[in-house]
């Protein structure tokens, strides 16, 4: 890289692995990188997530891969892979009118491609090891955004960490003397951090997105669908300690209202999470002892072969239950100065396992972007670019970025919804199946046609949603049209076959009548 007239400074808010992964895209084009996140390290066990549960495990697949691969970190990505266990396909479970349990193999990919499950805190401790590795980036935990100028390039944060020096007491008076004192409070100083250019990566209730929105003319959307979500576990087995179920499967007990799905974990055990509309838990909240039924009647199998009833309802009461929410804002920056990413700019459903995915492709697109619009400059033979010349050229890659990256947001969170439909009862479905089985078949023998599942187009390509859901969306037009000539068609044969059937019929009765009256 060429040098500068000097080092532009990058803050970025929030060091999920959003914000982690463009730590390490900016420090490896030479810029200054400080990373501001509200919590503590997450690599603490002891540092409790923001909805203070585990929450929904990941499932990283290769738009994640890819953009990860390509911040061009020598076993970086081999890290991350390590930390998680491959799933290959769903495995639904039921129950039929027997009363007997079963389940069934639905393969994600025709192809065999497959998708990782991966712990949250596993992911971020690979990216933050990273981190600390990179000489040019610094860390700061327990720093809360509480203010910013996008204008003047200033950020302020609260420094809420309860062991600082700085947080002390201060003198309360009132009118009557005697009523002063000494109030001990814990008061989180506040620092002014200048920077260059400000990227927010943190999460659905976005600081930066909050004081962007003062900036910018942003058009926002948030809505929460009436889903609400609990987090359960699965053990290992206690004679083998090892899965109870195949670890190689996202498992799903569809309700056609509500699911319970299964992802595992390195440990052997699984995290799973009960979807359902916010009534049925106000009803069970009401009346617990109807949990055990509950479970019985639409998830079979799972208590007590795999949760016994105390853990289940041990963890039903002690676990938050906790909404579901979906954004759509655009555009996504403001002049050269700031752009959100991940959830921050496009928190979706979790049921197509994009939110991750998304938000690392949002990382590679914007820097991709900043590359082809000249904000960095691999020319090492002349000088470097003046300051303002490299805002201006980011100006230009933000709106770039903003204008292609809206459509693919608002379609990857459109999909997501989709997909909570066809996972609660839509696999069960057999035209689900059907349509499933001939894209897969044209796929794997006709690949000229260019033919793919959905799900094939959104977990193992890298083509952009939006192109993604027309592609789709053509497809399941092809489909109609297709099933629709058949049956017309099937149904046409069928009227002339009948039709002639009748005229022999008919034919064969006056040759008897004929020769009946002539006597033949």
């Amino acid at each position: 890289m060429a040098t500068r007239e000097k080092s532009q400074k990058v803050v970025i808010v929030g060091a999920g692995p959003v914000g982690s992964l463009a730590a390490l895209y900016a420090a490896s084009r030479g810029d200054d990188v400080e990373l501001y996140e509200l919590r503590g390290d997450l690599r603490d066990p002891s540092v409790s997530p923001l909805n203070f549960s585990k929450s929904i495990n990941l499932a990283i697949s290769e738009r994640g891969i890819n953009s990860m691969r390509c911040s061009n970190r020598p076993g970086f990505v081999e890290a991350v892979l390590k930390q998680s266990i491959p799933m290959y396909g769903r495995m639904i479970h039921g129950k039929n009118p027997m009363g007997k349990v079963w389940e069934e193999p639905q393969a994600y990919d025709v192809h065999g491609r497959f998708i990782n499950a991966i712990d949250r805190t596993a992911l971020n401790g690979v990216l933050l090891d990273e981190l600390e590795k990179t000489p040019n980036v610094k860390l700061f935990f327990n720093h809360k955004l509480t203010g910013a100028d996008f204008r003047n390039k200033k950020a302020w944060f609260e420094r809420e960490d309860p062991n600082d020096p700085n947080m002390g007491a201060f003198k309360a008076t009132s009118d009557n003397e005697d009523d002063d004192k000494t109030i001990n409070v814990s008061r989180a100083p506040e620092v002014e951090v200048p920077f260059d250019f400000l990227i927010g990566a943190d999460g659905a209730h976005s600081a930066a997105r909050y004081h962007l929105m003062k900036y910018t003319r942003m058009d926002y959307k948030q809505e929460y669908i009436d889903v609400v979500w609990v987090e359960l576990q699965i053990p290992p087995s206690e004679e083998t300690n090892d899965f109870r179920i195949s670890p190689n499967h996202l498992h799903i007990w569809p309700g056609r209202e509500f699911m319970f799905i299964a992802l595992p974990s390195p440990d052997k055990s699984f995290v799973c999470t009960l979807f359902a509309p916010a009534s049925h838990f106000v009803a069970l909240d009401r009346s617990p002892e109807n949990l055990l039924e509950f479970f019985n009647t639409h998830f079979p199998g799972v208590c007590p072969e795999l949760i016994s009833p105390e853990a289940l309802k041990q963890q039903f009461q002690t676990n938050p239950h906790l909404p579901i929410i979906s954004i759509k804002c655009t555009p996504h920056h403001y002049e050269s100065s700031a752009v959100i990413l991940g959830d921050a700019a496009h928190a979706m459903l979790p049921f197509y396992g994009q939110g991750l995915n998304a938000g690392m492709e949002d990382v590679r697109i914007l820097f991709e972007m900043l590359d082809s619009h000249g904000v960095y400059d691999n020319d090492t033979t002349t000088p470097g670019k003046p300051a303002t010349e490299i805002a201006t050229a980011r100006a230009a890659a933000l709106t770039a970025y903003s204008r292609e990256r809206t459509p693919d947001a608002y379609a990857i969170i459109d999909l997501s919804y989709r997909n909570y439909l066809e996972m609660r009862w839509g696999v069960k479905s057999p035209l689900y199946r059907l349509r499933k089985a001939v894209e897969e078949t044209l796929d794997a023998y006709v690949p000229r046609l260019g033919w793919a599942t959905q799900y094939a187009r959104v977990s193992f390509s890298n083509a952009p949603y939006s192109e993604v859901e027309t592609a789709t969306q053509r497809q399941g037009q092809i489909l109609s049209r297709a099933l629709t000539g058949l049956v017309f068609a099937v149904a046409g044969v069928s009227g002339m076959w009948l039709w002639r059937w009748h005229r022999a019929r008919d034919l064969g009765g006056l040759m008897v009548r004929i020769r009946d009256v002539f006597g033949w």
